[in-house]
């Protein structure tokens, strides 16, 4: 394990201790539960990214209208 140490304001280090209390878990598992999804949502764009490159424009398009109009249909 590593120790991180970080600088906030006040009021910021305040709402983060009363989500924890909220939530009940310690300050520590509150900043590690962010950190996993803070990574999560990185690793996701980042494959998203690299399938794009490998896709083809035309064919996301057509596939996002293809979800446009089931979309409307079921509205």
């Amino acid at each position: 394990m590593s120790t991180l140490t970080i600088r906030m304001p006040e009021a910021k280090h305040a709402r983060l201790r009363r989500l924890a209390a909220r939530r009940g878990i310690s300050m520590n598992k509150l900043i590690d539960e962010l950190a996993t999804v803070a990574l999560a949502q990185h690793d996701a764009e980042t494959r998203f990214r690299a399938l794009a490159a490998r896709g083809s424009a035309k064919r996301g398009l057509e596939l996002l209208d293809k979800l446009d109009r089931g979309f409307r249909r079921h509205r």
